[in-house]
């Protein structure tokens, strides 16, 4: 009797973690893995996390990677819409979502050429849930719904958060879509312990928010103002003779770093990933998203680094961990 042996290709999952601007560097990732033909069939995303993985799902990252290597800070600012009415959060995000709509160009979930979800968080539960139906663009849009931020989404009964209060690196989502071999983006590894005011933020655009300001209509112009004001306090760009006490958003920001951080190596500790790539964004504040050729170049040379031990992963089938 003759047994014939077949070798098992693995399943190859991406585990996009949150990091709101830092995630331009999932870009990175995933275009050096695929110079390296590494081609993930499955992903799964959390907050900007989901956003990249919803367009590389859909085939369309090369609509998203030109966009964003051009924002500028005063194109970043132009998009951020501040809201007048209560709404759960300072930005409304309608324009992100209409940028979404316009590129996701109305796709669905299910109708992906892989498996995708996107996690998110409802607010009145605290529970997770594993977005695998329904419009993309909406998927992405309760994922990456900061929590005081940007404006909560409804979704049947539910409001839905920000899925990096609950599973900030899906990896545990990744093994539901029956992955082999999770490769896992931690976004925030570096972030905890670091000094709020260590590092000077480049604004890369050349563009003063005053003179911006001037140029809005008179009926929104304090509301913008009051934006600018909060994206200099998040982003460390406050006048440091002003107050040596941290600002409102540095708090929060601070904050949601800990958080994260913690829920990130609770959930690995139970549930590690075959690889865990850990790329040094923490210098790059959570609003600069106009930094994106630097947190993809960042992306890529970290998978450029790793790609040895990617190689060795891949050959062995579901191998040991590397980190």
């Amino acid at each position: 009797m003759v047994s014939e042996h077949r070798q098992h290709t693995p399943r190859v999952a991406l585990a996009l973690g949150s990091g709101s601007a830092r995630g331009w560097a999932h870009i990175g990732i995933i275009r050096a893995l695929e110079r390296a033909g590494v081609h993930p069939q499955v992903v799964a995303g959390t907050s900007i996390g989901a956003l990249v993985g919803a367009f590389y799902a859909a085939g369309k990252l090369d609509v998203l990677e030109p966009w964003v290597r051009k924002l500028t800070r005063r194109d970043v600012l132009g998009m951020l819409d501040p809201t007048l009415r209560t709404t759960g959060g300072l930005i409304e995000g309608r324009r992100l979502h209409d940028f979404y709509q316009e590129h996701l160009a109305g796709a669905s979930i299910e109708g992906l050429a892989m498996p995708y979800a996107a996690v998110a968080t409802t607010l009145g539960r605290g529970t997770e849930v594993w977005l695998r139906h329904g419009d993309l663009a909406d998927a992405v849009r309760a994922s990456s719904a900061l929590p005081g931020v940007f404006s909560p989404v409804r979704r049947g009964g539910d409001w839905l958060v920000d899925g990096g209060l609950v599973n900030p690196v899906p990896v545990s989502v990744c093994r539901a879509l029956d992955a082999d071999v999770v490769i896992a983006v931690n976004l925030n590894g570096d972030l905890v312990g670091r000094h709020m005011r260590e590092g000077a933020h480049h604004t890369g655009s050349g563009v003063h928010p005053e003179r911006w300001l001037q140029q809005l209509p008179a009926g929104v112009r304090s509301h913008a103002q009051t934006l600018v004001g909060l994206w200099g306090d998040w982003t460390g760009a406050r006048d440091a003779e002003r107050s040596e006490a941290p600002g409102v958003f540095e708090v929060l920001a601070g904050s949601l770093n800990i958080m994260q951080d913690r829920i990130t190596r609770s959930r690995m500790a139970g549930d590690p990933p075959e690889l865990m790539l850990a790329p040094r964004l923490a210098h790059i504040g959570l609003l600069e998203f106009h930094r994106a050729e630097e947190a993809i170049g960042i992306g890529e040379a970290m998978v450029e680094r790793m790609l040895p031990s990617i190689q060795d992963l891949l050959q062995s089938g579901a191998g040991d961990q590397v980190r």
